[in-house]
């Protein structure tokens, strides 16, 4: 879960207006930029400027979290350092924090429980890039290491300079590490734009002068952003934009002697493991950590040369961007926290054995492939585990190609079943694990065979005498597949399913039962199947649903279809009541009785010799496919097919998987998930269990409640066997076996939660080879979550669905991001805690998401002018962006039991994309694509009706488009195109008025990168009660506005009180922002002149116009209207800015400093029963999105002057918290000191 709860509310970000409005933070999502372990107890974080504490003994959540630099990020957490025994029984411990210019001194109380704020923010001259605990004669003292090669001695108490000490080389840093028990000795070691490191000391400088570098250690490539010494080893490691971690021999830095170590310090290993920068190196025993911008930290192995022991991966793109490792020292090894530029923080328990192993946890590259030493008869063909977890603990079974069978248990091959002369050459084999007897009942299971002339051997593995062999007709046996049965009892048995000829899939009920003479097989046969027609008739994959109306059976075959068989109990019961009994039950009870049995001449039991595809031919005796999807995966095969609360997971070769219900039409597809790029080879859906340390993911899912759940892609990634994380967008495990074109059997592990910690078993060449698991426990082994990440790139857009749940902590915010990393994130923000929980990702687009629009609905109404909390909302979400792609889903939010805990079923409606017909035309290569890529930059909805809804688009190609999108009809269809800019249109607004004979006048406003806006006509295409075309869309736009000297990135439009709804015209107010900076605002007087086609003809005409020049300080990016009259802006400088429209014109109500960096998109809303932003007690919501996401409140304030926030400390609106500017000509010592 993501925390953005900050229990201290500042000030400092609040600002004075004159409506008395202030704003505040109410959740936050950023990069996480620091984190430090305080012993093995807390891990620190800082997130902006916010500082949070998790207990690590506590499951590992949020105890508090305070926000203490204002506007500046954390960028380092030093713990005040422990002497002497100290008390375990509520410790207070003292922490210093810094980021930017700003260092402030906190203390951590009641066990990490409560944190309190130790003197004022102490602002400094210039940045700093490290700061140290330093002895001093009255109490300690702070070393501060500045970015211009420059060190300060800081008195934390009375925040001012004691020292103040400069370099020689007065260069700019990247990164400073200062080292050093007391200023006298400390030695600081620089990171310098030259690629290189120089070392030299604060205290040695002559009095009036400069200290001179004492040690340059030249090597790197590019510049240094991390540090890190470890003074018993006398290492130092630094990493670099080379994607380099060096480790230095330097000696005892900032020791009692007062020297910067050895006088010729080596390089001692350059390791190099990165595709990309490094951002953080720490040191341990015999360990180095490094984390960098391809969001992998790699543990690397000292003693082993340098090597690469472990990765560790868990951030979606963008990089970590902090990395802290713990001390250990309590037996259990120690722990690693990492924090990523998508605001998640990831910890692992690593240490002892565990680090010496050469597993990975987070990506399997480097996994150990073990030959298992087949010995027998022939080469091995299939291979299958019974068991869970290592293959070691399970029973590995082969199939040769002279129709043997052999067991692998205890280290030793043994033959298990010879078979005849039509089990050699062919055969496919299957093995189901069942429950059995005594010691070995984990490892039981039943093994299936099928020949080439249509004989099916069933057999236990722990007593291959009391075999079966039954027949599936004449020809052939393609496939022979096992199900589990879902009825009580059944776990010693299930339902096996053989495709023979022409079609025809013959079912038999296998259960295992212990009797006097050891075990024996009862066999009863079902209706067989029959496929419809098609090449490659034959299953691959299927389910059993167990129904109150009759069993299921969804069947996926070789051809790439979905079938849907239904059993139902109504046509046997009424043979039944006539006194008939249908010949397969006839057969079944014939055969458990032994009335219908031989053998052949090995004693096998021969069940049913008679022609069962005669017998099948017949009318009424086979089931027929009630529902069908062909070849929605492709012409290569369904591979899997799995059922879980519900809904059913599909897998193909296609590359895709599918989530699907059988509905009351049969089979429906809900949306479609694709694996990573190249992988198209899917064979599984591994479905992940929620993590127990997270109270909201333990509660239990109501039985069928059909809440989509989490799941792994397992599949084959050119040479590797991969399993895929679609969320995270990380490989969990990658084993090289060779491809997909092999027989394998994958283990994963029993607790399902950490799947990359499974195992492979698989044939290569005639060798029989299984991978080594990390053999770790899953707790120790996999990684936490202790927040989740969003986009670890920019968020380029937000839109809000709606609010679920009850009024106070009940209430959910729902939001729906887009990113530059192609996907679609579905939100959960609580405001009153500022908890943020992601429901959905989505992955659909290929490319950038540049924008968003929702249409909410309710029981199939449109429902946009109420925002009532109710238990479920449903939407219709549209995203679009680059590569001109379009995307449709349906949205179904609800509550989750008692808890109130939101969940979110993803439904795909339609999918476009405009260069769609020449990707498919052949010969592609030898034509020209005229038109340049294009993007979708802007949407919004025209008219949303019942059958149908209305979007324009702004095009980078220079044209405004009209598109329909229908629910019913499942796609988009292009209506409209108009190329009247001849640029890019940058962004698009609609407006809807009413004259005064009760018509609707629909406006639509465009503007590109010329300044311009222009507006369209609109009212004919929306009010037809035809389908709409392009007959009816304009030809040219009725006005243009000129606003702007360059592009305009943003609209806002609505319909101004006065004079609206009356014969006499109406005003539309028109507000725009640009890469120039400047916000303007045109006042347009729309007047209604006689009665015209589809209502009264309309003449628009700009009445009076506005502008502020420098709104911003860059480009304004996002603009929107909270309430009539009251505007909204945000801009790359991280200023939200308030406007309020007045008829004199624009005047600024203030400006909130975001700590979201390149703002980039804006959603505002009023609060349900509060109104609108006008008057007092009022409440309205702004979502800042960008690198990174924050939701800020907006009150109207009675008093206008102090206020009380949450936690009882009084505040001044609009005045700035606390603040001590330190200045270097203001020292407590006299320059002897210096």
């Amino acid at each position: 879960m993501l925390s953005g709860a900050v229990d201290e509310r500042l000030s400092a970000g609040s600002v004075s207006m004159p409506a008395m409005m202030a704003i505040e933070t109410a959740a936050l999502v950023v990069p996480v930029t620091a984190l430090e372990f305080l012993r093995e107890e807390c891990l620190l974080t800082g997130e902006g400027p916010i500082l949070t504490v998790y207990r690590l003994q506590s499951q590992s959540k949020a105890s508090t979290s305070l926000s203490v630099l204002l506007n500046y990020r954390i960028h380092g957490i030093r713990p005040k350092p422990q002497t002497g025994d100290r008390r375990t029984s509520d410790p207070d411990d003292e922490v210093v924090v810094f980021g930017g210019k700003a260092v402030r001194l906190l203390r951590l109380s009641a066990g990490g429980q409560r944190l309190e704020t130790l003197g004022p923010l102490m602002e400094l001259p210039d940045w700093a890039l490290d700061v140290r605990w330093v002895s001093g004669e009255k109490g300690p003292l702070l070393g501060v290491a500045l970015a211009h090669n420059a060190a300060l001695l800081l008195d934390p108490v009375e925040g001012c300079v004691l020292a103040l000490c400069s370099c020689q080389e007065g260069c700019l840093l990247y990164s400073a590490l200062l080292l050093g028990g007391n200023w006298e000795d400390s030695v600081l070691v620089g990171g310098t734009v030259f690629n290189q490191l120089v070392l030299w000391r604060p205290g040695g400088a002559q009095p009036g002068g400069k200290a001179p570098v004492e040690r340059r250690l030249p090597g790197h490539s590019g510049v240094i952003f991390s540090l890190c010494y470890r003074r018993e080893t006398g290492w130092l490691a630094s990493a670099s934009d080379d994607r380099s971690v060096r480790v230095w021999g330097v000696g005892d830095l900032g020791g009692s002697g007062g020297g910067c170590g050895d006088p010729s310090p080596t390089c001692l290993r350059v390791l190099y493991g990165h595709q990309a920068r490094v951002f953080s190196v720490k040191l341990s025993p015999g360990r180095v950590y490094s984390a960098g911008e391809d969001g992998a930290c790699l543990l690397w192995d000292w003693g082993g040369g340098g090597r690469v022991a472990r990765t560790l991966k868990g951030h979606r793109s963008g990089g970590v961007r902090a990395l802290a490792v713990s001390e250990g020292g309590d037996g259990q090894g120690r722990w690693v926290a990492t924090g990523g530029a998508d605001g998640g923080i990831r910890l692992w328990r690593v240490g002892g054995e565990e680090e010496k192993g050469d597993a990975e946890g987070g990506q399997g590259d480097a996994e150990i492939l073990v030959d298992l030493g087949f010995q027998g008869r022939g080469v091995p063909k299939v291979v299958g585990v019974v068991g869970d977890g290592h293959w070691i603990q399970g029973r590995v079974v082969v199939n040769t190609d002279h129709g043997e069978v052999y067991l692998y248990e205890g280290g030793r091959w043994g033959l298990l079943w010879e078979g005849g002369p039509e089990f050699q050459s062919y055969c496919v084999m299957e093995v189901l694990r069942v429950r059995g007897w005594g010691a070995a009942a984990s490892r039981e299971g039943l093994c299936a065979l099928g020949s080439l002339s249509g004989g099916v051997q069933v057999f236990p593995l722990s007593q291959p005498g009391a075999g079966v062999l039954l027949r599936a007709g004449p020809g052939k046996v393609h496939s022979v597949l096992w199900v589990k049965g879902q009825a009580e009892g059944q776990g010693r048995g299930g339902y096996l399913l053989a495709s023979g000829a022409e079609g025809l899939v013959h079912r038999w009920q296998v259960e295992v039962e212990m009797r006097d003479t050891g075990l024996a097989l009862r066999v009863e046969p079902l209706r067989p199947l029959l496929l419809p027609p098609c090449a490659k008739r034959w299953l691959t994959a299927v389910v059993y649903l167990n129904r109150p109306q009759g069993a299921l059976w969804v069947c996926g075959d070789r051809r790439g279809s979905l079938l849907l068989f239904e059993e139902s109990e109504h046509h046997q019961e009424k043979k039944r009541g006539a006194g008939e009994e249908h010949e397969d039950e006839k057969r079944g009870r014939e055969a458990h009785n032994g009335l219908v049995e031989s053998h052949d001449e090995k004693g096998d039991v021969v069940v049913g010799e008679e022609d069962e595809e005669r017998e099948a031919s017949r009318a009424g005796l086979t089931l027929q496919p009630v529902s069908s999807l062909f070849g929605v995966h492709g012409k290569q095969g369904v591979t899997w097919v799995s059922e879980h609360q519900g809904l059913l997971y599909s897998a193909g070769r296609d590359g895709c998987v599918r989530v699907l219900r059988v509905g009351p039409e049969g089979l429906e597809v809900l949306r479609v998930q694709r694996a990573c790029r190249g992988m198209e080879w899917l064979e599984r859906v591994l479905l992940l269990e929620p993590q127990d340390s997270d109270e909201e993911q333990r509660a239990q899912e109501p039985e069928g409640s059909g809440k989509e759940a989490r799941f792994v892609i397992v599949g084959f990634h050119s040479v590797h066997f991969v399993v895929w994380d679609p969320v995270r967008q990380e490989r969990l495990l990658s084993v090289p076996c060779g491809g997909g074109h092999r027989s394998w059997s994958y283990c994963p592990h029993q607790d399902g939660l950490s799947m990359g910690q499974g195992a492979l078993v698989f044939i290569k060449q005639g060798v029989v080879l299984a991978s080594e698991p990390s053999g770790e426990a899953p707790s120790r082994a996999g990684s936490l979550d202790l927040r989740q990440g969003l986009h670890g790139r920019g968020v380029g857009c937000v839109c809000r669905l709606g609010v679920v749940g009850e009024a106070g902590e009940g209430r959910w915010e729902v939001l729906v991001t887009g990113g530059e990393d192609t996907s679609l994130t579905v939100l959960a923000v609580r405001p009153q805690t500022g908890a943020v929980r992601v429901l959905s990702v989505i992955t659909d687009h290929i490319s950038n998401v540049r924008t968003l629009t929702a249409v909410k609905r309710l029981d199939g109404r449109t429902d946009r002018g109420t925002d009532e909390q109710t238990e479920s909302l449903s939407a219709l979400l549209v995203s679009a962006g680059g590569r001109a792609q379009m995307q449709c889903y349906r949205l179904l939010i609800g509550g989750n039991g008692q808890l109130g805990l939101p969940s979110c079923q993803v439904i795909q409606v339609a999918s476009h994309r405009l260069d769609d017909q020449w990707e498919r035309m052949r010969n592609r290569h030898k034509t020209v694509k005229m038109d340049a890529e294009t993007r979708y930059m802007s949407i919004a909805v025209v008219d949303d009706g019942t059958e149908s809804v209305l979007l324009a688009l702004a095009c980078s190609d220079g044209a405004v488009r009209l598109f329909s999108v229908s629910e019913l009809r499942g796609k988009f269809e292009l209506l409209w195109e108009s190329f009247h800019h001849e640029r890019c249109v940058l962004s698009i607004a609609p407006c809807s008025l009413e004259d005064g004979h009760g018509n609707r006048r629909v406006f639509l406003f465009s503007a590109a990168t010329d300044g311009r806006i222009a507006v369209w006509d609109m009212s004919t295409v929306a009010n037809s009660d035809k389908p709409p075309t392009a007959a009816l869309a304009p030809t040219s736009p009725c006005l243009t506005v000129p606003a702007h000297q360059s592009g305009v990135n943003t609209l806002a439009v609505w319909e101004e009180g006065l004079g609206a709804g009356h014969t006499d015209g109406a005003r539309i107010a028109l507000a725009s922002g640009g890469d120039d900076g400047q916000l303007s605002v045109a006042l347009i007087r729309v007047q209604y002149q006689g009665e015209g086609v589809g209502g009264s003809r309309v003449c628009l005409q700009v009445q009076s116009q506005w502008s502020v020049a420098l709104a911003h300080a860059a480009p304004l990016t996002a603009l929107r209207m909270l309430s009539p009259g009251l505007l909204v802006s945000t801009s790359p400088d991280q200023r939200v800015c308030l406007w309020r429209l007045a008829t004199t014109g624009l005047s600024q109500q203030g400006a909130f400093v975001s700590h979201v960096a390149d703002a980039a998109g804006l959603e505002v809303w009023i609060e349900a029963g509060v109104g609108s932003v006008s008057g007092c007690g009022d409440r309205g919501w702004v979502v800042v999105c960008g690198q990174g996401l924050q939701l800020l409140k907006v009150t109207d304030m009675e008093d206008g002057g102090n206020r009380e926030d949450k936690t009882g400390r009084k505040s001044c609106v609009g005045g700035r918290e606390e603040c001590v500017k330190v200045s270097l000509h203001q020292r407590c010592l006299d320059d002897k000191t210096t």
